[in-house]
């Protein structure tokens, strides 16, 4: 498996989507979560998570880009440290982790759309050096298994609901992923975690007949871990409040009775598919 999401940008990050399956991709993200997280400088990640948000809302990028981008900062910010008298180093290490991100999902992408609403701009030169420090740190290893490989996966349990209506549901959840960036305790859990978090999360707010129903198929499911998956949940109802500031009651309310066993059984009206998987599934 390392030989397979290891070196270097040889093929596009879509085609990792295409090459595993969806029992690889669970095995394989245990790789997939960063190592150190305590040696992380809080600060540098703080401003680089910060334009990370500001690059992507300024220009339009797709949310799985700028996860992809904070992916490898965590990951050179866990190995590399920041010199205290360069501070501008958080800055050029953001606009690469970016422009590396956009070409592992080949987007067309300019160095100056990145940097347009900044102070000043790097130069192609010094980008590209910088590029190379954090291919390096990261051992080329650029395919990295984010919630974004997972969402399609656990919108399948849902059946008999419009497409427009998962397509919304799916942008939301992606909201609710960008939003969670900003607390660091979120990288002790595993993508598909947080991906079925962010999904709980935004089912409640965007369908809230459909909700009860699917965290009973998530807890009848063999694909996550139900312990992680409700603490990540109740960590990520914080963010989801953020962005629906018209809901009557905030997550939080509905999150704290979510391994609750006297919802066994789905919601009037709702149909999800359960995707259970065995040992035999992963050969």
């Amino acid at each position: 498996m390392d030989s397979d999401l290891g070196n270097q940008l040889t093929s596009s990050y879509d085609d990792l989507q295409c090459s595993f399956s969806i029992s690889n991709l669970f095995v394989a993200e245990a790789d997939q979560i960063t190592s150190a997280v305590g040696a992380i400088d809080l600060r540098a990640r703080r401003e680089a998570v910060a334009l990370v948000l500001k690059a992507q809302s300024d220009c339009n990028l797709k949310p799985s880009i700028a996860y992809l981008a904070v992916n490898y900062i965590d990951r050179y910010l866990s190995k590399r440290e920041i010199p205290s008298d360069k501070p501008w180093i958080v800055r050029l290490l953001t606009v690469s982790c970016l422009s590396l991100a956009s070409k592992m999902q080949m987007t067309v992408m300019t160095l100056e759309d990145i940097q347009r609403n900044e102070g000043f701009v790097f130069n192609l030169h010094t980008i590209q050096r910088m590029e190379l420090l954090v291919l390096g740190a990261l051992d080329w290893r650029m395919r990295s298994i984010t919630p974004f490989s997972f969402l399609p996966f656990f919108l399948s349990f849902f059946s008999e609901v419009q497409a427009s209506f998962l397509q919304a549901l799916q942008a939301h959840a992606a909201d609710i992923l960008l939003k969670a960036l900003n607390d660091v305790k979120m990288l002790e859990f595993k993508p598909s975690v947080m991906a079925a978090s962010a999904l709980v999360s935004a089912t409640y707010e965007f369908l809230p007949v459909q909700s009860s129903s699917f965290r009973v198929a998530l807890a009848s499911s063999k694909c996550v871990d139900k312990e992680k998956l409700w603490k990540c949940s109740n960590a990520m109802a914080v963010a989801a409040a953020t962005l629906t500031a018209s809901s009557p009651e905030t997550s939080m309310t509905v999150f704290s009775h979510l391994g609750s066993s006297s919802e066994s059984q789905p919601a009037a009206g709702c149909h999800l598919k359960i995707p259970v998987r065995d040992e035999n599934d992963r050969q």
